[in-house]
């Protein structure tokens, strides 16, 4: 299949240099039959590209054939506004398929029409447009799809579901796309609620995701970039886990969520960080494994924008790898995939030459990070993992004693900033046990020191500086209103003794429900008057009432919950999420190189 693709696209490249049209005559005659001259281009192209003459008649008439039906198809559109698709069926469905229709339907429509004109069930079915996946309830015309456009079909059932009877077979496979709808849904809330909490919840009691650097420690990126970075990278994660597993079909669409909320970063950013290349080559790589890369008309675009990424982040010679981490051994997996890779690209689109040099690169460096499975086992037995002993062999040219060292100082240095990390974490808690001390709530203390930098004394101002903050309640169960509590004379009395006027004393602790402590500060930093958002409205509504329906962050409603069943699916949710997280940072850099060795020798026989 593979050389067949090669040939069409030498095929195609000497049509183009020879200006030949072969949907127009002396090729094809008025009736759309193959011309005469047709059999002096399969004598000529024969002897040029050493291919049988039958094969290259083929070819030809294949060429011929879909250009008269492209042509065909274009002044059809221009009359009648019914579009043609090309639609790439799952591997074992054969080639693409033409399919007629307009662009008003909605994409549940289209889906149902794949489904039944080639004997596929509809529920058990995914559908890729423009890198995107198909909206069911908006039309294609909405959804940006257009004439001639390729669109790719998941499918999403089990191989063992076809020996069963239809019924269970139906309902099985409805049951497995309701499982993977309910798991997406699941991963889009857990990563949500990961990405709005802040780093200053404790991380004994409340998991979250903290973004690094190549070191480990801890990066500073503006609240709403590291949103859009940590949903990227959890949906990446996401979909690298079901990549492990060889299920291409299902991780796919992870990784065009990933892709899409990566392009609301920063281009600043992304300079910085390596993994919106990885993101590039994974999503390639899972179209090639699918045999679907003819649907990625930007693939060649990914894997450069990929390879200059590598540069930025890296350096031209690896000069910032080496210089961060001492070797760059264990990267060079990453340039191996993409060698590898654009050399297929190179291969599909009929260039022997430039197919032939990457994929002897990518040949090479296979033969440099083969690992020799002794020297795992030698390393296992001083107590390393496995992936710990790739990594650090790769890194170390294949020295055992060098990698064990090496293993032992990252151990150390991991360890060591784990315990920075907690140290600047306690130190926080007890900041914010100092001011809940005050009579502030944890959250107005959180908030207080999240903006001031954990600055106490700044802490301690921005909240009387902020007096929305000071109707924060972390027990915010009591259903009495302001107009509805009732102030003590004592308390008034306490207050009057201070200075303050009967009036401001009594709203004060009606505010603050007879919180003298709260009453008192507020009232001598707003110079005895309660500021205009804690007073009373006219129409008795409470402060807190109106507070409450504005003060509803994204944060609260997604760490927060109305019951406890919520609370549940939530810890479920971010459970999930968490699982799919390796553990150890370099995990994407642990490649076996399985699949890579296969996929090398067969392009290697097809260009030698």
């Amino acid at each position: 299949m593979a050389q067949k693709k090669y040939l069409i696209a030498k095929l195609t490249s000497c049509l183009r240099e020879d200006k030949i049209q072969l949907w127009k005559p002396p090729y094809t005659n008025e009736k759309k039959e193959a011309g005469k001259e047709m059999k002096e281009l399969v004598q000529k192209y024969s002897s040029k590209l050493n291919i049988n003459e039958s094969d290259t008649e083929n070819m030809l008439e294949e060429i011929r054939c879909k250009a008269i039906e492209r042509g065909t198809g274009n002044e059809n559109f221009k009359v009648t506004g019914i579009a043609r698709l090309d639609i790439y069926l799952p591997r074992r469905k054969s080639r693409k398929i033409p399919l007629e229709t307009n662009l008003f339907i909605t994409g549940k429509e289209l889906r149902s029409q794949i489904a039944q004109e080639h004997a596929l069930k509809e529920n058990a079915i995914k559908i890729i447009i423009n890198k995107k996946q198909l909206d069911l309830g908006k039309t294609l015309e909405d959804q940006g799809v257009t004439h001639n456009a390729k669109v790719m079909v998941l499918q999403l059932e089990q191989s063992d579901e076809e020996t069963r009877r239809k019924v269970q077979e139906e309902e099985l496979q409805c049951k497995k796309e309701k499982e993977i709808n309910d798991k997406m849904q699941r991963t889009k809330k857990g990563l949500e609620i990961l990405a709005e909490r802040e780093e200053y919840l404790d991380p004994d009691s409340v998991p979250y995701l903290d973004i690094a650097n190549q070191t480990g420690r801890s990066i500073e990126i503006p609240p709403q970039a590291k949103k859009a970075l940590v949903l990227a990278m959890g949906y990446h994660e996401k979909g690298r886990a079901l990549m492990k597993k060889k299920e291409y079909e299902v991780a796919l669409p992870y990784l065009l969520d990933a892709d899409k909320h990566f392009c609301e970063c920063s281009t600043e950013l992304l300079n910085t960080v390596d993994n919106y290349a990885v993101l590039q080559l994974d999503i390639v790589w899972c179209y090639f494994r699918l045999e679907q890369l003819d649907c990625l008309d930007d693939a060649e675009k990914k894997l450069s924008t990929a390879h200059r990424c590598f540069q930025r982040c890296y350096g031209e010679n690896h000069e910032r790898l080496i210089d961060i981490k001492g070797s760059y051994g264990r990267e060079k997996v990453l340039f191996l995939r993409l060698y590898l890779l654009q050399g297929i690209g190179h291969y599909h689109s009929g260039r022997e030459k430039e197919a032939a040099e990457y994929i002897q690169k990518a040949s090479r460096l296979y033969e440099e990070l083969s690992i020799d499975p002794d020297k795992v086992y030698r390393l296992s037995l001083l107590g390393f993992s496995e992936q710990e002993a790739r990594l650090a062999l790769r890194a170390c040219h294949g020295n055992v004693e060098h990698a064990a060292n090496l293993i032992t100082n990252r151990r150390e240095e991991k360890a060591q900033i784990r315990r920075e990390e907690r140290a600047k974490r306690r130190q926080r808690l007890e900041d914010i046990n100092t001011l809940k001390s005050m009579g502030y709530s944890e959250r107005a203390a959180q908030v207080a020191l999240h903006n001031t930098q954990g600055n106490l004394d700044q802490a301690f101002k921005f909240i009387l500086d902020n007096p929305e903050l000071l109707l924060e309640d972390d027990d915010d169960d009591d259903p009495v209103t302001v107009d509805q509590f009732q102030v003590s004379q004592e308390s008034i009395d306490q207050l009057m003794y201070m200075g303050f006027s009967r009036e401001s004393a009594e709203q004060a602790l009606k505010v603050f429900k007879g919180n003298i402590h709260l009453a008192s500060q507020t009232l001598a930093h707003y110079g005895g008057v309660l500021p205009a958002s804690l007073q009373p409205s006219p129409e008795g509504s409470s402060p807190s009432e109106e507070s409450a329906s504005s003060k509803d962050s994204p944060t609260e409603s997604a760490g927060s919950s109305s019951s406890p069943t919520d609370e549940d699916m939530e810890t479920d949710a971010v459970n999930e999420i968490l699982e799919d997280i390796p553990e150890h940072e370099e995990d994407y850099l642990d490649l076996t190189l399985e699949e890579e060795e296969q996929i090398i020798h067969e392009y290697l026989s097809y260009i030698q």
